[in-house]
């Protein structure tokens, strides 16, 4: 039994200012680099077994991997297929401009993310085909060893709600914030998911802002 440990990358500016991202390449900020350090801090203490990092080429995900992958001496390869989804003309606005521009695509991706594709961009179904095919290659692959993957929100949401099957419909049913770890067994034929959205590593960074908040 092999573990894959499955990670949205940390935070970056545009997360905070909720501005769609996509394919474009946003680096961490400050704060995200301090959680992806807290990461690799929580990883090093769970023994992993002969460890293969995976991350999205994007910045964002490939800056948290390498941080995250120093605390267990190992380096970390890029795979094209746990990008982000292009979301097209809306990457780089807002969301309260996109809400304003596209209102009844915006609705809809509140309530049926699974009809959407984005103007000029991609749709989930495409993420979850391509991010689920490169998931059992690789764990098939390496089933004597633990694999990190490090991606992106719509990724890893994708992925649970396949794995669970509970259809692309449940995607804003499932919570993932910045660097969680979602725990997948593979026996090497099915996955079974350990847990989702843990972000216990992060307690100490939440609590040292809110003491630095409250003494100012």
């Amino acid at each position: 039994m092999s573990r894959i440990y499955l990670i949205r990358h940390g935070q970056t500016a545009w997360n905070k200012e909720e501005i769609f991202r996509g394919t474009i390449d946003v680096p961490l900020d400050d704060y995200g680099k301090k959680q992806a350090a807290a990461l690799g801090k929580a990883l090093q203490i769970r023994n992993l077994k002969d460890p293969l990092f995976f991350s999205s080429p994007l910045k964002r995900a490939a800056e948290t991997a390498q941080i995250a992958a120093s605390f267990l001496d190992c380096g970390f390869v890029t795979e094209q297929a746990f990008t982000d989804l292009n979301f097209g003309r809306w990457q780089g606005q807002a969301k309260t401009e996109i809400a304003r521009l596209y209102p009844d695509l915006f609705r809809q991706w509140l309530t049926e993310p699974q009809e959407i594709v984005f103007p000029g961009g991609g749709s989930l179904a495409e993420v979850t085909e391509r991010a689920e095919a490169a998931l059992y290659r690789l764990a098939q692959k390496n089933q004597n060893r633990d694999l990190v993957i490090v991606t992106h929100r719509v990724v890893t949401k994708v992925l649970l709600c396949r794995l669970l099957g509970a259809g692309l419909s449940a995607f804003w049913k499932i919570k993932q914030d910045t660097t969680c770890l979602n725990v997948l067994e593979y026996s090497g034929s099915a996955f079974v998911v350990e847990s989702m959205n843990d972000t216990c590593h992060l307690l100490p960074l939440r609590s040292k802002k809110f003491l630095n908040l409250n003494n100012r």
